[in-house]
């Protein structure tokens, strides 16, 4: 069994209709996996909430009218505007199949590093998920680097610090290993150079060399005939 739970109930709302759905307080939504796909509709609040712990990473029980499927979220729809949930995607699987999954990448321990206590480095994080494959009982909620040994400014993290558990692979055979998660800067250097960078001295006309060498000045006057 998932952790998370879901029930959901068949609709035959489609379209302009759908208006009225989410009126309700419902959202709707689709399960693919089977021979057809199946229209559905949840309550927004219990949705948002599942999605929300789960997200493209974690299993979820469907219960749609009793019937239980078990599935991943496959994609959600957000309104631009109002930033509520408007459609959901769900992928049905199965307990034994192994499947692909979005998992987020999260640093930890990094406040305790040297980097962080001795010389006030900040930690610039390029990447925050990746694709791994597992069966779906062994889909990890994050993947954890610890950071505490960073030090010098040079020091990075890459996929090759990322230890994956037991049954987990990453969904791509040729992933560059030494690609950059995440690195470190100075914020102070940075200050210092935007600062100077600020006080450079704007160039005058004056100061610029004609396209005889002299400067606009001294330019020689065009004759006129």
């Amino acid at each position: 069994m998932a952790e998370y739970k879901l029930k959901l109930e068949k609709r035959e709302a489609t379209g302009k209709k759908l208006k009225g759905l989410r009126e309700k307080g419902l959202i709707p939504s689709v399960v693919y996996g089977g021979k057809e796909p199946v229209l559905v509709a949840s309550e927004y609040v219990a949705t948002e909430k599942v999605l929300e712990k789960a997200g493209y990473h974690s299993p979820i029980d469907l219960d749609i009218e009793g019937k239980k499927r078990l599935a991943i979220v496959k994609d959600v729809a957000i309104d631009p505007v109002s930033r509520k949930i408007m459609n959901v995607e769900f992928q049905a699987i199965s307990a034994k199949e192994v499947v692909e999954a979005t998992t987020p990448i999260v640093i930890v321990n990094f406040e305790g590093s040297e980097a962080s206590k001795t010389f006030h480095f900040a930690l610039n994080q390029a990447m925050e998920e990746i694709d791994v494959k597992a069966k779906p009982a062994d889909l990890p909620k994050e993947l954890e680097i610890d950071a505490s040994g960073m030090k010098e400014v040079e020091d990075k993290i890459t996929i090759a610090d990322i230890v994956l558990p037991s049954g987990v692979e990453f969904a791509d055979k040729e992933l560059d290993k030494e690609q950059v998660i995440a690195s470190l800067y100075d914020p102070a250097a940075e200050a210092e150079k935007r600062e100077a960078e600020a006080e450079e001295p704007a160039v005058e006309a004056a100061d610029v060399p004609a396209d005889n060498g002299k400067k606009p000045e001294e330019a020689e006057e065009p004759t006129q005939e």
